[in-house]
């Protein structure tokens, strides 16, 4: 089974993919937002490349447990790739997840804030996945 991890955002879309036996996330890749009809397809066009068997999809949830804007654009987007395909659409708190990409690509990769970006992205996505993998591993 392979797994596609999504870090949505307002500009930019990280991405993530597991290996095929799905327990490994890597960074894939970034896409440029461009309004929800337009993020959909893409996205399902990437999983059916990749065959991809679930997608999923990060809920920035506060540190408080409440949600704000993002977690309410991250869940429409879910509920919307849900109504264009079958594939698996599960969601995931990734609280931390984009300051924990940020700190490893400051501390341990020393790279300047242009060049963070969009690896920050998709670093986020595969922190994301992981903790999905590691939390439904059968292993």
């Amino acid at each position: 089974m392979r797994y596609l991890g999504i870090d949505y955002g307002k500009k930019r879309i990280g991405l993530a993919m597991s290996d095929i036996m799905g327990i490994m996330a890597q960074p894939f890749d970034v896409i440029e937002s461009k309004g929800l009809k337009n993020n959909v397809e893409n996205i399902l066009k990437i999983a059916k490349e990749k065959e991809v068997s679930c997608i999923v999809v990060g809920k920035p949830v506060n540190m408080n447990a409440t949600e704000g804007e993002m977690a309410e654009l991250a869940a429409e987007f879910a509920e919307e790739l849900k109504k264009f395909t079958d594939i698996k659409i599960e969601m995931i708190d990734e609280r931390l997840t984009t300051a924990q990409a940020e700190r490893v690509l400051i501390e341990e990769a020393n790279l300047s804030r242009e060049k963070r970006k969009g690896l920050k992205d998709k670093l986020a996505a595969a922190f994301i996945l992981q903790t999905y993998l590691d939390i439904h591993s059968s292993f």
